[in-house]
Order: structure tokens, then C-alpha cells, then sequence
């Protein structure tokens, strides 16, 4: 089978053309980026034959087409977070784009799409019990990513109902985490400013605690390991995918030897949206807004279906996304490109080169 994998130089993607080498029914793998690895990017970039397409522009259909030609399954995971500022490029990007992948598979005859979908395409819902993958998928206001994954799903609705002929997976996981992700999520969502190093030492000193403030979480690698499942089997529909335990500030200040503070959602809301104004920090406050109203996922349909299981839990995912943090860890893509040192982050700004703002990501 060859595969198609859109977005493969990112966090999920970087972790799933690791795990496509070593299944079995795979025999070709090829990777549509905005960005190409350099020469020499060494593994997991070097088997696969690559496709320089901004799945957003204009002629990228045709472009798609060939690239799809002749595949077993294409994979989307392209996805832009950032700049945060620039809301049109974003839907360019994540909304346009995904139709533009949809009409190229179709116009091709490709017999699967697996989607990257997320968390954060469901409404508003409870912290306890979980939901299922029926809950609705309509995004929770005030949120681009959130409105951009509920266009998304809706898109993708309407797919499902034109083509029935094609195997749709939509695969909806909680935050990945991984130790080559450490600077990516970090210039994503925390910015230039912030002395990261200072993770070195395993410590979270203060961390906030709210009810409503529980995410989840899962590695990079069990991420992949579900797509690939998802792949080479005959499955359709939605799955969700986190690992336990939930993430909460209580959790984490046992964890990480710090204090949960009790902290009012709001509080975070209001300071999220003032430094993210400021141009101090990248992450629109919608993120926060996300986490709070956001509903946490049963994996029972990924169990019994796919045959999935979390390797890794989430806390031990997150130790090590912070230490690849305060490492400047990453790999020789763009996407995933190492943080600058101190230096060089004080000369970007200086240049003008904004959080959540232009095009560094």
C-alpha cells in the first residue's frame, strides 16, 4: 500500500512516518509539506518521496491530484495554529485546505482519508463522565481552533454523505505531546519571552487548579500508532484518543513538585487575552476558553475497534514535552526546527518579528 501523508513534518506527522516504516502492508510512503526537510534530514524523512504543496493556494488541487495518484490512503494532518493574529491566512489554511485535500482524494478515487480532527471540534460538555464520539462536533465559541475543527467536521459531514464509496476515519485526540515537539509547542503557544531553561529542573512551582480546568493528554507516538491502524484497516467514522491520567493543576503539582492554586477561569481568560494583545505571547485567549468549556474523551470505541491502547500515560508525556522544552529539542524540519537560543529569539523581536504575528512558524 502507498501512503499519503499531508502535514508530515510536523508533531503528529514527524511520528507517524516513524511508525508507517515499520508496518508490514506499507511499501511506499510520500509526504506533502509547505516546507520540504532539508537534504540530509536523515530518519524518519529520507524513505519518503516528497510534495511541495500549500494545500491553501489556488492551484493546490491539481497538485494534490498528482501527488494522490495511485494511493491506498491519504492522511491529513496539515494544520496551521499560528500566526494567531491573522485569522484569514488560518482558515486559508485549515478550512479551504481541507476541502482542497477532499476534492483532490475524490477527484482520484484515493479509497481512504484518515483527518486529523481534535478535541477541540466538540461543544461545550462535561468534565465527568466522558463523551463518546457522538457528542457534537460544533466547537465551542470564542475559539478559532475550535471554529476552524467544527468547519472542519462539518465539512466532512457532508462528505461522508456525497461519497459514500470512501472510507472516512476523523481521528480526535487530546494535546500531543513529545520530547521533539518541545520547541514547536513552545513557539506556538508560549513565545519568545518566557526562560524555559528554568524546566530543566523538573519543577512546576505554582500551577493553576480550577473544576473545570482538566484537559487530556497523549504521546506523539500513540497518536501515530492509531493512525496507522486506521490505515490498514476497514474502520470508518470518529475515534477519540487521550490517555490517563487527566491533566488538572492538582495533578500536576504532585507531579512536578508545585502548588495548585485555586485560580477563577476568568483570571486566566483576562490574562491570556491581554498579553496575547500586547503581542507578549502567541495563544489567543480562545485556548483558554477551550480547555474550560471543552468535554473529556472515552477511548472505548478506539479500544474495541481499533485495538488501541496509550503506551505512555500523560503525565509522563508531558515531562517529557517540558524537558524538550527547556532543551530546545527538535528536529531538522521547520515545524519542528530547534528554539533559537536567547540571543537569537532578542534579535527576531527586535526585527519585528512579533508573537502570533507574520510567518516564523
Amino acid at each position: 500500500m502507498r501512503v499519503v501523508v499531508v502535514g508530515a513534518t510536523g508533531n503528529v506527522g514527524t511520528a507517524l512516518l516513524r511508525r508507517l516504516a515499520a508496518e508490514p502492508v506499507v511499501d511506499a510512503i510520500a509526504g506533502v509539506a509547505r516546507r520540504l526537510p532539508p537534504n540530509g534530514a536523515g530518519p524518519p524523512y529520507q524513505s519518503v518521496t516528497w510534495h511541495q504543496i500549500d494545500i491553501g493556494a489556488q492551484d493546490a488541487v491539481a497538485a494534490l491530484t498528482e501527488a494522490f495518484r495511485g494511493a491506498g490512503a491519504v492522511v491529513h494532518l496539515a494544520w496551521q495554529i499560528q500566526p494567531s493574529h491573522d485569522r484569514r491566512q488560518l482558515r486559508r489554511t485549515n478550512v479551504t485546505g481541507t476541502a482542497q485535500v477532499v476534492e483532490a482524494v475524490v477527484r482520484t478515487g484515493v479509497p481512504a482519508l484518515v483527518v486529523a480532527s481534535s478535541v477541540g471540534a466538540y461543544a461545550p460538555g462535561p468534565k465527568d463522565p466522558p463523551v463518546t464520539e457522538d457528542w457534537p462536533a460544533t466547537g465551542v465559541r470564542g475559539s478559532t481552533y475550535s471554529s476552524h475543527k467544527a468547519a472542519q467536521e462539518a465539512l466532512l459531514d457532508e462528505v461522508d454523505r456525497q461519497y459514500p464509496q470512501l472510507r472516512l476515519v476523523r481521528l480526535r485526540p487530546g494535546l500531543i505531546f513529545q520530547r521533539e515537539a518541545g520547541s514547536e509547542i513552545a513557539r506556538y503557544f508560549i513565545g519568545p519571552l518566557a526562560p524555559l531553561g528554568l524546566l530543566a529542573a523538573g519543577r512546576l512551582p505554582v500551577v493553576p487548579w480550577h473544576p473545570r480546568l482538566r484537559v487530556q493528554a497523549v504521546h506523539a507516538d500513540d497518536v501515530a500508532d492509531a493512525y496507522a491502524r486506521a490505515v490498514v484497516s476497514d474502520v470508518r467514522g470518529a475515534f477519540n484518543l487521550a490517555s490517563a491520567p487527566v491533566l488538572d493543576g492538582r495533578v500536576l503539582a504532585r507531579r512536578f513538585g508545585g502548588v495548585a492554586v485555586p485560580t477563577p477561569p476568568g483570571l486566566l481568560l483576562a490574562g491570556a487575552a491581554a498579553s496575547w494583545y500586547a503581542r507578549l505571547q502567541p495563544t489567543e485567549p480562545g485556548w483558554i476558553r477551550m480547555a474550560v468549556a471543552g468535554p473529556l474523551l472515552s477511548t472505548r470505541r478506539a479500544e474495541h475497534e481499533l485495538g488501541w491502547q496509550a503506551r505512555m500515560d500523560a503525565v509522563t508525556a508531558l515531562a517529557e514535552l517540558l524537558d524538550g522544552m527547556a532543551r530546545r529539542d527538535g528536529m531538522p524540519v521547520a515545524p519542528l526546527r530547534p528554539r533559537p537560543s536567547a540571543t537569537g529569539r532578542a534579535v527576531a523581536l527586535l526585527s519585528g518579528r512579533l508573537p502570533g504575528h507574520g510567518n516564523p512558524y
